[in-house]
C-alpha cells in the first residue's frame, strides 16, 4: 500500500511533507478519500457549501468515498440515510464509525459472545452486536468490557453503571477522546470529556480505538480496501495525527475546527500533506513550497523567520516557475508561513506573524493572524 505524500516527493526533518505540494489533483493520485465528517462534509444539521459538488467530481474523477468519524453516537445506516438527504450518495458500507473500529478491537480481545456495556448513542450499541458481542446494559450483568462513544443522550445513570463495572474489572474502552465536537454555535463537549468522569472516578486509563489510533485507521483500509488513500480532515490531532501514525497522506481543511494560528505551531505529527479551504481541495493540484534563500516561497509569497522575531510573509510581483497554478486558493501566503514556521522550530511552537505590504496584511487578516 502506497500512502505517502502526495506527490511522492521525498520529505525529511528539513523538508516538511507540505513542501511537496501535488501536481494534480488528490482525486487523480489517491484511490480513496477518508472523509472526516464533522467540520469537513457538514457542521451541525447542514452540509460544508459546495462540499457536496465536490465530492460529487471526486467520484466523477474515479476517487472512492470513505466516511469515517469519531462520532459514535449513530450507525452506519443512519449516517449514510444523512449524507444522502446532504446531497452526499453513501450506502452503509462507505461509512466507518468509531464504534466500529472499537468493536472489532474488543471482539478480538474477548472472543465472539463475550458481554459488553455500551456507553453512548446507538451506534455503539449497534456495533458491538454486529461485531457478534453481547451487549448489556447493567454493571451487575457481569461485563467483560465497556465501550464508551459520544451520544447526546449519555448522562450521570449511564457514566455510573460504567464507573461500576470498570471497578468491577471491566476493560474500559472508549470509541475516541475528542475533547470537543465542532458546532454552529462553536465547539461543544465531545466523548473525550465524558470518558475523563468515567477515568477520574475510577483511576483507570481507557483503551482508545478511534482516530488517531491505528486500530481507527486499519478498519478504514480493510472496509475500503484503500491502497493509495488520502484523509481528508479538519482536525491536527485526530485526522492528521492519525494518517502519519498510519503513514497515509493528508488534506487538512479549514471548514472545521482547526485554523492558521494553530497550524503554525504544529509539532510535527501535527503537520498535514495538504492545506484547502474545504474538501474541494481534493479537483486541484497544490503547489510546492521551495526554499529561497532564507525562507521559504510558495507561488509569489515569501515568508522568512529572522531568529525569534515575527514571522515575515510578503506578495511578491510573479508567480514562481514551478509548473503549479498558485495563488487560486488565497493560501499560497500560509503555506509559505507554515514551513518558515516549522522550519524555525522543528517541535512545534506559536508564531506572531508580520505583513510586509499591504496585500500580506490583507491576508493576514482572513487568515485571522494578527500582527504583533
Amino acid at each position: 500500500m502506497s500512502t505517502g505524500p502526495a506527490s511522492g516527493a521525498a520529505s525529511g526533518p528539513d523538508r516538511p511533507r507540505l513542501a511537496a505540494g501535488c501536481d494534480r489533483p488528490p482525486a487523480e493520485v489517491h484511490d480513496v478519500a477518508l472523509l472526516d465528517l464533522d467540520g469537513v462534509v457538514y457542521v451541525g444539521p447542514d452540509a460544508v457549501p459546495g462540499v457536496p459538488e465536490a465530492l460529487a467530481a471526486a467520484r466523477a474523477a474515479g476517487m472512492r468515498l470513505g466516511f469515517v468519524t469519531n462520532n459514535a453516537a449513530r450507525p452506519p445506516e443512519e449516517v449514510a440515510h444523512h449524507l444522502t438527504d446532504l446531497g452526499v450518495p453513501a450506502r452503509p458500507e462507505e461509512v466507518i464509525t468509531s464504534s466500529q473500529a472499537a468493536a472489532s478491537v474488543v471482539a478480538g480481545m474477548l472472543g465472539e459472545g463475550a458481554r459488553v456495556l455500551p456507553v453512548g448513542g446507538p451506534g455503539v450499541a449497534t456495533a458491538l452486536r454486529a461485531a457478534g458481542l453481547t451487549v448489556v446494559h447493567r454493571a451487575e450483568d457481569d461485563p467483560a468490557a465497556v465501550v464508551q462513544g459520544y451520544g447526546r443522550e449519555v448522562g450521570w445513570a449511564q457514566l455510573a453503571e460504567a464507573v461500576v463495572a470498570v471497578r468491577n474489572g471491566a476493560r474500559h474502552v472508549a470509541t475516541n477522546a475528542d475533547a470537543t465536537i465542532p458546532s454552529p454555535r462553536g465547539p461543544l463537549p465531545g466523548n473525550g470529556a465524558m470518558v475523563g468522569v468515567v477515568r477520574d472516578v475510577t483511576g483507570r486509563q481507557p483503551l482508545i480505538t478511534g482516530k488517531p489510533e491505528p486500530a481507527m485507521h486499519a478498519e478504514c483500509v480493510r472496509r475500503t480496501g484503500a491502497e493509495r488513500p488520502v484523509v481528508v480532515g479538519d482536525r491536527l490531532d485526530t485526522d492528521i495525527e492519525g494518517s502519519h501514525r498510519a503513514g497515509a497522506a493528508s488534506l487538512l481543511v479549514f471548514s472545521g475546527v482547526c485554523d492558521p494560528a494553530t497550524l503554525l505551531a504544529a509539532g510535527p505529527l501535527h503537520r498535514p500533506d495538504l492545506l484547502a479551504a474545504d474538501a474541494a481541495g481534493l479537483l486541484v493540484p497544490h503547489p510546492p513550497v521551495v526554499r529561497d534563500g532564507a525562507g521559504w516561497r510558495c507561488g509569489r509569497w515569501l515568508a522568512t523567520a529572522d531568529g525569534t522575531g515575527p514571522l515575515e510573509v510578503v506578495a511578491g510581483d510573479g508567480p514562481l516557475d514551478d509548473g503549479v497554478p498558485g495563488d487560486g486558493d488565497g493560501l499560497d501566503g500560509l503555506r509559505a508561513l507554515c514551513l518558515a514556521s516549522w522550519t524555525r522550530a522543528p517541535g512545534g511552537a506559536p508564531a506572531r506573524v508580520r505583513a510586509r505590504d499591504e496585500e500580506a496584511r490583507t491576508a493576514l487578516a482572513g487568515w485571522g493572524l494578527a500582527e504583533p
